[in-house]
């Protein structure tokens, strides 16, 4: 059987968890040169994801369902929240702030989970009944 959307964005959503995780450990340790190079890889990480959902996934799924348009805007929304709090993140890393950092990665924690259920919980599953076709063609464009 081949892998379907949602198992492959799922395995990116843990991907990038361990990625915040690992941010989070240097930030404990206060280890600088670490929470910069890490919050940056976890923030580019991030990124590919949400381009491959706003540029690939979404607008497949919003023109083979059109009822999927509600949730994909949350989701757009959400990674907003998300890209302005990684580059609160960056500036927190840049300045050594270890209160900072700390708190805005246990938000990006609280908001990630959040965010990472709602898709898979809702909108990967409608995905894969609904792009089950071209799935493969689709995932193609997601490389890791």
């Amino acid at each position: 059987m081949s892998e379907t959307i949602g198992d492959r964005m799922t395995g990116d959503h843990r991907r990038c968890d361990q990625l915040l995780t690992v941010v989070e450990g240097a930030a404990q340790r206060a280890d600088w040169p670490s929470v910069v190079g890490q919050a940056q890889a976890f923030a580019e990480a991030m990124e590919h994801h949400f381009r491959f959902e706003e540029n690939e996934l979404f607008p497949e799924l919003e023109s083979a369902s059109p009822m999927a348009a509600g949730p994909t805007g949350v989701m757009r929304m959400e990674h907003e929240q998300v890209r302005q709090l990684l580059a609160d993140l960056q500036a927190a890393a840049q300045a050594e702030d270890s209160d900072d950092c700390i708190g805005i990665i246990e938000t990006l924690h609280m908001l990630i989970q959040q965010h990472n259920a709602k898709e898979e919980g809702i909108l990967y599953p409608l995905a894969d009944q609904a792009l089950e076709h071209q799935a493969a063609a689709l995932l193609a464009r997601f490389s890791d």
